[in-house]
């Protein structure tokens, strides 16, 4: 059986770390983690998910970060 919008699901979605980095105007901590995540040159920008909690872990992000990561990705997810 054939959806009737195959098309929707072609469509590549851009990598997490990007789409994080596009969210700097937010005025939450998901907008926080954006401007920290913009000022740090090491920043996995094309990464996923795993790339950028890995990051966080290296540089011994704070658990508000760590929280502001999961609710980005959920953001993200629903898109």
């Amino acid at each position: 059986m054939e959806h009737p919008n195959p098309a929707q699901f072609a469509q590549q979605r851009q990598p997490f770390g990007t789409w994080l980095l596009a969210q700097i105007k937010r005025d939450d901590q998901v907008g926080e983690l954006a401007r920290v995540a913009f000022t740090d040159p090491r920043f996995p920008k094309a990464g996923d998910y795993k790339a950028v909690s890995k990051h966080l872990n290296s540089v011994s992000a704070s658990v508000e970060m760590h929280e502001a990561l999961d609710e980005a990705e959920t953001d993200w997810l629903a898109l």
